[in-house]
């Protein structure tokens, strides 16, 4: 009876550990497509492994933990980068954004409290780590009678899993599924390079756009304006009652404003790929891309303004260090946040509030001697959404920024907020508002017959904002005091455009790169 007793017991414990084992061997099935199986062959086949070999490699169970905690760190930036720019990991991208990533949390959360979430992470890998580690330790101590047995039933269910979705093998699979991905982005990469070689010899030359000579032309880019702020009901209320108040503010100021809808590449974050593939007539969707396409030489938007007697400017108020790509961009002047004599403080990531951006601006803007090609990022948008400062009515009283020093340290922490989703959809309502009210402000006392006014949406929110699967679009507003001006983006050629604050939301915007070309046909040569 003893002796039964313990072999009952060794056999339940062996197949405790054997289920803890097996239960951290799925968790890579988190980072791909598709259902997650119940049973893992690899846990098998480390069992079995582990079973013929304990003495002859003693480092084994050693070198299998940092594998498996490298495999989990994987799983793990998948879904953070699934909540944060809606697609999945892919490592061929994504180390040239650790900085972008770092810089994020340390401005929202402070270098104290970021530094504390790494070591939160580390802890936690180090967990599921010392976890996989004990799983291997106790199945070694449980050897079978024959230890053949367990790499027997590996390959026999490694067959099995072909005709079931059960079984299978997450650990290989995500390997192979990263490895597919590396190359089908290198592949991806190297067409875009060869498309750019191959450019015909006319598009190597700036396209002058004379119709829009002398009349300065503001592009301003709306951080994460995306249609979900009218297509979702927890937004569209508050969104939608800003776009009557923003069409009666227009009208009123004698403009003429018509409205719609352009698909961006990117969504959650990496801004600037929407403005490069804005500007360029290129799909821009990834970092490889945008790299590439600068290093190019080709021109853009910018180019085509300079050629047309444009100066060309860039207003980049979150440019907080060396920025290269601007020069690569060949604007002609830029303005970082150095350059803005900003004097008030800052909010978590925002370094400045819209509405002293809109009006340094102009202030630049009335000291020009000719037509402007302006560039402006809006960032009052951005994450973490809090806090929503009120529009001040007099924009004169605005000066270096002072005016919003009542507002400093106001808003609770970025890190108290977020633990509560909702409340963080209704934040970021609250800010499209204000980042919208604030631009229709500027356009009602500084647009005028001689200005085209373009403002739209970089990219749609997270996932966390808009759900899964919802589109990339992003709303698009055209203003002037010349209807003129306007008249073009009513053709139906850019789909979705019609009169009014609000975008025919039954048809799906093109995609950003056809902009460009848009222009060229409409405000170019005939």
């Amino acid at each position: 009876m003893t002796t039964g007793s313990g072999v009952t017991r060794a056999r339940l414990r062996t197949l405790f550990w054997f289920l803890i084992l097996n239960t951290l061997l799925l968790v890579p099935a988190l980072a791909l497509p598709g259902s997650m199986p119940w049973l893992s062959v690899e846990a098998l086949a480390l069992w079995g492994l582990l079973c013929l070999g304990p003495r002859r490699w003693p480092g084994l169970g050693n070198v299998l933990t940092l594998v498996y905690s490298l495999l989990a760190l994987l799983v793990l930036v998948d879904v953070l980068v699934r909540q944060s720019l809606g697609r999945g990991l892919n490592l061929y991208l994504e180390v040239g954004l650790l900085d972008a990533a770092w810089n994020l949390l340390d401005t929202n959360l402070g270098p104290v409290t970021a530094g504390l979430a790494l070591a939160l992470l580390i802890g936690l890998l180090a967990a599921v780590g010392r976890l996989f580690s004990m799983s291997l330790e106790r199945l070694r101590q449980q050897v079978p009678e024959s230890p053949l047995k367990p790499l027997l039933l590996a390959a026999t269910l490694a067959l099995t899993g072909v005709a079931t979705p059960l079984i299978g093998s997450p650990t290989l699979a995500l390997i192979a599924h990263q490895a597919e991905l590396v190359t089908e982005t290198h592949q991806a990469f190297a067409a875009f390079s060869e498309q750019l070689r191959d450019q015909p010899t006319t598009e190597e030359a700036p396209t002058p756009l004379p119709m829009l000579a002398n009349r300065d032309v503001i592009l301003g880019f709306l951080e994460s304006y995306g249609v979900s702020t009218l297509t979702d009901s927890r937004y569209r209320s508050v969104v939608g009652q800003r776009l009557e108040a923003m069409s009666r503010e227009l009208a009123a100021a004698g403009l003429t404003v018509a409205t719609g809808r352009l698909q961006s590449p990117i969504q959650g974050g990496q801004s600037w790929l929407g403005h490069l593939s804005v500007l360029s007539g290129h799909w821009i969707h990834n970092q490889l891309t945008y790299e590439t396409f600068l290093s190019s030489g080709l021109p853009t938007l910018i180019d085509d303004f300079h050629g047309t007697g444009h100066q060309t400017l860039a207003v980049m108020p979150a440019i907080t260090q060396a920025w290269p790509e601007g020069r690569l961009l060949r604007y002609g002047q830029i303005y970082a946040h150095d350059d803005l004599d900003y004097q008030g403080p800052p909010f978590n990531w925002v370094t400045m509030p819209d509405q002293y951006t809109w009006h340094r601006f102009q202030q630049l803007r009335e000291q020009a001697p000719g037509p402007l090609f302006a560039e402006l990022a809006l960032i009052s948008s951005h994450a973490p959404w809090v806090p929503v400062l009120p529009v001040l009515e007099d924009w004169d009283a605005i000066g270096n920024g002072r005016a919003f020093e009542r507002w400093r340290d106001t808003g609770e922490p970025p890190v108290s907020l977020w633990r509560d989703p909702d409340r963080v959809r209704t934040q970021y309502a609250r800010a499209i508002d204000y980042t919208l009210a604030v631009a229709s402000g500027f356009a009602a006392r500084n647009v005028g017959q001689k200005t085209l006014m373009i403002l739209l949406g970089d990219h749609q929110p997270a996932p966390l904002i808009t759900g899964d699967n919802a589109s990339r679009d992003v709303v698009v507003h055209v203003i002037s005091g010349d209807p003129a001006l306007v008249q073009p983006f009513l053709s139906g050629e850019l789909p979705g455009f019609r009169l009014g604050t609000r975008p025919d939301l039954k048809t799906a915007g093109a995609p950003m790169s056809r902009f460009r070309p848009f222009l060229h046909r409409s405000f170019g040569r005939h």
